[in-house]
């Protein structure tokens, strides 16, 4: 979440869904709302019969469209170019929340004279090494007078290469001494004048060009936004993976969070950004976390080429100002969690037995390095990657080549039954008999067959008890790594080989219940919540832990999640016994904070913006900060507190900096640091596109994106390729779930959506002669896949500049095993990804469609049950209700080109 985590300090949704119903203005943009978080809609739904207006902009017209008060249309992969446009009319008009953007913001900073803009570099910023096609030399980018702004921890390994940080030290004085602001912002290179530059050609006219948005439709949002932003009114953004799944997916987010800047709408009440997580808990993966180069709480991974000595890996990632300052207690706290008695200060804590990472371990590195042998096992535990990501074909080779595979689900899926059903299998091209990879199936328990948490979309660990017994060898999360690891403790105790001594000393005494033996989960949210060494009594929060060994935590960030031994994601105390913020409702981190950043709902002085708007605020008689939520503060740090210009870490934050994750205070509308692919967004076209780039023709792509140039993972000529001339984009449907693994087994979930198809609009299917319910074949380099037509107005061609551009919607449930099969529409998609998260670029590539099944059907009809009968799929009515019918031309032509 680095586009969240570098703007505001914090990798997470910065607002809480029932806080939508406060707002006056909600775009939006990259998710389907309505239908795919159709219970947090509500409050949108909320908002709306208050009055709000309610804006949606996405390629089709959704069941969000029809309940929204505009539509907006646009081609996919072109959200920066909209929201740039945005940022441009904001800043052209001045509409901007001055006051909040120059005490809050660092807007008012200064960037070394050094900087140059795409603007000066034809598509590129200044530090570019086009040999390595990275940002290499970004000392260009840094603050005036200051070496290096160091970014939120957890995020500068985005930043460096393996190595990098060796034997660096942030000995920096704090950046409240050394920079340079002009708080006027008239400074040339002040970053408001910067960003003014940066975005000066992004105008309605080019917007349209680009986006194929009309030039009224664009003003319309545009003054939306501004009317209903500033003191009295706050306007929120939504996005979901409509907006990470692209190359340069994190710079989506980033431009909206300046654009939220601008007009004041972080940390106050209706305003945000509401980064709408797909799963139960995705976000809790990301915070304990499943990522490769993350420890819990977002503290870097060390990599095996940096010292193997703790003070050196704090002195690396400590910042000398701002909340990072905290750091070594809170990676002491989680080796004391990790490795208990026998980590002491003498021994560094056993920091040097941490496994270290060599480079990019990301899922795409993984499993082409696993295609080529490299990668000799596999454990898949909750996806389904050969459905559910991207290039199928060679996730399925990577499976063949590896030696073993083990799979956790609720059944038998594609992943799990590579080796005899897939199209490979399926046309002849495999032999299952030449397969020699040895597969471990262990079925998985559901969530009602377990104990614990789910940290959802808002930050919100909400916990579920066990209702029944999981049935046969069905077994949780939980119990299969508590017993592996038994197992492996057991292997190794008698082993002098230094390589063990981390298994040997791991702390791994939870104790169990049942016939089962499954491990008590509590006692395992004991242990994240963190508790003091001697007692073993649990702390109140992370200001309670310390780094002298006397605190263990298995996550800074959930610290207080079991406050007073009690399960604080347990409680259900009901709406009617509390306040609108619902802070008894489970816990939210940090701190059961709501509403992250909220020192910024109060002006510099601590008194509220408005009325209308208070969330917290500083009560001088009892001098401490107060209001509906836990404030995001230091609560008796008064709004005139200035440090002194030694102060360090948390001491070293001003009164009126409610960014305190950050080195600076400020909420980065430039990005110093942080950033794999440059300090501002700027407008890239997709890997795949069907036009050139309008803004900058020498620089089409993001030039810092991961490809991955092999055989067996092509890609389309950059634009204008006449074999794939129309936009193809993914999406969900309600009535599945991701890889269809929980749902396409269910016989009422299937019999709503009983098949594969794609949506084409009126004049794409004349263009190619395409009929309602009948087959098309849907085509890229990577693959061909078949699908049922829906012809449909939900999808219109576009209008950029002399010609017209079509768009084609797959939905991405289907895969060979299940009630009911079809193609996968991941089978299309290329590896190639955002730099700075290594994410999939599956919401905009380009693609051929032509009438009629696949050439060879057994590819696209993978095993399992076949229909009886075709699906009814309904005729769309020619006008729907809130479309745009000024945007639509009353006759279509094709290409003028």
């Amino acid at each position: 979440m680095p586009g969240l985590g570098i703007s505001f300090g914090r990798g997470g949704a910065t607002t809480f869904q029932q806080d939508l119903q406060n707002s006056d203005c909600i775009v939006i943009q990259g998710s389907n709302m309505a239908e795919c978080h159709p219970v947090g809609f509500r409050w949108v739904m909320e908002a709306k019969a208050r009055g709000a207006k309610v804006i949606h902009v996405d390629p089709r017209y959704t069941r969000t469209s029809a309940v929204a008060d505009l539509h907006v249309p646009l081609r996919a992969g072109t959200d920066v170019a909209f929201l740039g446009g945005l940022v441009r009319y904001v800043l052209e008009n001045e509409r901007y929340f001055k006051e909040y953007v120059v005490h809050y913001t660092n807007a008012a900073t200064l960037i070394r004279e050094d900087f140059q803009d795409p603007e000066q570099l034809e598509g590129l910023f200044s530090g570019f090494d086009p040999s390595k096609g990275q940002y290499k030399d970004v000392s260009s980018w840094q603050y005036e007078g200051v070496k290096d702004a160091v970014p939120a921890a957890g995020h500068k390994e985005l930043f460096a290469e393996a190595g990098a940080n060796q034997g660096k030290v942030n000995a920096e004085p704090p950046l409240h001494s050394t920079e340079v602001r002009d708080e006027t912002l008239q400074h040339p290179r002040c970053v408001f004048q910067l960003l003014k530059r940066h975005f000066a050609r992004y105008t309605p006219a080019i917007v349209e060009e680009i986006c194929g948005i009309p030039e009224a439709q664009f003003l319309e949002v545009a003054e939306a936004l501004c009317q209903n932003s500033g003191r009295e009114r706050t306007s929120a953004f939504c996005y979901a993976v409509g907006w990470t799944q692209h190359s340069i997916g994190v710079q989506y987010i980033r431009t909206a969070a300046i654009l939220q800047l601008l007009l004041g709408n972080i940390g106050r009440p209706g305003g945000g950004i509401m980064a709408l997580r797909g799963h139960a808990s995705i976000q809790g993966s990301t915070d304990i976390p499943t990522l490769y180069n993350l420890l819990p709480g977002y503290l870097p991974m060390p990599f095996a080429m940096e010292s193997h000595r703790l003070q050196q890996y704090i002195d690396a990632n400590q910042a000398p100002s701002g909340w990072w300052g905290e750091f070594p207690k809170y990676i002491v706290s989680l080796l004391k969690a990790y490795f208990g008695d026998a980590a002491t200060k003498e021994n560094d804590y056993l920091f040097a037995t941490l496994p270290r990472i060599t480079g990019d371990h990301s899922h795409m590195v993984t499993v082409a390095q696993m295609a080529d042998g490299k990668v000799p096992g596999y454990f898949v535990m909750g996806e389904n990657p050969t459905v559910g990501s991207m290039n199928g074909a060679l996730q399925r080779k990577g499976l063949r080549a590896a030696k073993w595979v083990v799979v956790r689900d609720f059944v038998l899926t594609e992943t799990a039954e590579f080796w005899r059903h897939a199209p490979e299998i399926q046309s002849g091209e495999v032999l299952t008999e030449d397969i020699q990879t040895e597969v471990f199936f262990f079925p998985a328990a559901a969530h009602t067959e377990k104990d614990g948490s789910f940290t959802n979309t808002q930050r919100l660990l909400q916990w579920h008890h066990q209702a029944v017994e999981p049935k046969g060898d069905c077994r949780s999360e939980l119990h299969f790594m508590f017993h592996l690891g038994k197992r492996l403790k057991a292997l190794y105790a008698g082993s002098r080989e230094e390589r063990d001594r981390p298994i040997q000393a791991l702390t791994w005494d939870y104790p169990t219940k049942g016939r089962i033996q499954e491990p008590d989960a509590e006692r395992v949210l004991k242990e994240i919540n963190g508790y003091r060494t001697d007692t073993g009594e649990p702390v109140e929060g992370f200001t309670a832990l310390k780094d002298d060994g006397s605190t263990a935590c298995g996550c800074w960030i959930y610290s207080g999640c079991y406050k007073d031994g009690e399960n604080q994601a347990a409680r259900r105390r009901s709406a009617q016994e509390q306040s609108w913020v619902a802070p008894e409702w489970g816990w939210a981190w940090p701190s059961n904070r709501r509403l992250m950043y909220n020192r910024a709902s109060a002006d510099p002085e601590g008194r509220p913006w408005s009325a209308r708007k208070a969330y917290v605020w500083w009560d001088a008689e009892k001098s401490q900060w107060t209001g509906h939520d836990v404030p995001d503060f230091i609560k008796d740090r008064p709004p005139g507190y200035r440090p002194d210009p030694q102060a360090r870490g948390k001491d070293a934050i001003r009164g009126d900096d409610p960014f305190i994750m950050q080195a600076d205070g400020k909420a980065w509308i430039f990005a110093p640091s942080g950033m794999k692919d440059g300090p501002l967004p700027t407008h890239y076209e997709p890997q795949e596109s069907p036009v050139e780039n309008a803004l900058y023709p020498r620089q089409q792509c993001n030039p810092a994106r991961l490809e991955w140039r092999r055989r067996d993972n092509p890609y389309h000529r950059a634009y204008g390729d006449p074999r794939f001339p129309f936009v193809l984009t993914t999406y969900r449907l309600t009535e599945h779930h991701t890889a269809g693994g929980m749902s396409r087994w269910l016989s009422w979930l299937s019999e709503l959506q009983p098949e594969m198809f794609c949506e084409v609009s009126p004049e794409l299917a004349k263009e190619r002669g395409l009929t309602n319910g009948g087959w098309a074949t849907v085509e890229t380099a990577r693959g061909q896949i078949e699908a049922r037509v829906l012809v449909t107005e939900r999808l219109r061609p576009l209008r950029l500049k002399k010609r017209w551009v079509h768009q084609i919607g797959l939905p991405y449930h289907w895969g060979a095993t299940g009630r009911v099969t079809g193609s996968s529409a991941n089978d299309l998609i290329s590896f190639v990804a955002d730099p700075n998260v290594s994410i999939q670029e599956s919401k905009a590539l380009t693609a051929n469609i032509r009438a009629g099944r696949s050439a060879s059907p057994e590819r696209a009809a993978v095993g399992g049950p076949t229909l009886l009968a075709p699906p009814r799929v309904p005729e769309a009515p020619r006008d729907l209700p809130g479309t745009q019918r000024a945007a639509q031309p009353t006759e279509y032509k094709k290409s003028e080109e």
